[in-house]
């Protein structure tokens, strides 16, 4: 199968993650979207995280209606920081047949060089990056770090970046939605109305177990 790889903290999940895994799904032909949410991760502080059965719940409630769409708990089955490398490690070693697709945002791929051992990844799966409408800029070489440049040519029939591996780097124009996971905490903390930023399901867990309010 081909599967789409989107992680985060997801806390919580909301309808632009939601939005982006279907434009990726469908722009990249997947047969499944997995939201694998971090247990441990390494560029956020864990001690204010919410539990992480809860996240993982809340993305559970939010795709449970979208067959496309599938959740892991693998990064709280293993011990440490939820590196990516090594999820996709794992996901590989487990399903060898599969074929991933990494899914990131531009904030992210730009700042791809701190994360842990980054240059594997471009060996162990395809990476779809979105971005806003216009916000790219320049040429998508020029978006990796300099020194990895020479390991990539530019393929202009999908506009995308080929590594020696054979793996793609691809750039999709997302649906800008400006919903963040910080807001949501932030209007649940003052006791005001996530409606529609935040699918049915998982208002009413928030509400459920008084997720995000103060103390």
């Amino acid at each position: 199968m081909h599967v789409g790889i989107l992680g985060g903290t997801f806390n919580p999940i909301h309808v632009a993650h939601l939005r982006i895994a279907e434009e990726v799904r469908e722009a990249c032909v997947l047969d499944q979207v997995l939201f694998v949410p971090a247990a441990a991760p390494p560029h956020k502080e864990v001690s204010g995280q919410t539990a992480f059965h809860h996240r993982l719940a809340m993305v559970e409630a939010a795709i449970d209606d979208n067959p496309w769409f599938a959740a892991s708990d693998l990064e709280s089955r293993r011990s440490g920081k939820s590196y990516s490398v090594h999820t996709l490690e794992i996901l590989r070693a487990e399903h060898p047949d599969n074929e991933y697709f990494f899914i990131m945002g531009m904030d992210s791929f730009r700042e791809i060089s701190s994360w842990r051992e980054y240059r594997r990844l471009f060996a162990l799966c395809h990476i779809v990056v979105t971005a806003r409408p216009g916000s790219q800029g320049g040429s998508p070489l020029d978006l990796l770090p300099v020194a990895d440049r020479n390991e990539f040519c530019y393929d202009d029939a999908f506009r995308g970046l080929v590594h020696r591996s054979g793996f793609t780097i691809v750039f999709l124009e997302e649906t800008f939605l400006d919903i963040s996971s910080t807001r949501i905490r932030d209007l649940c903390r003052d006791q005001r109305s996530v409606r529609y930023l935040v699918p049915p399901a998982v208002e009413q867990y928030i509400s459920h177990f008084a997720l995000y309010r103060a103390s």
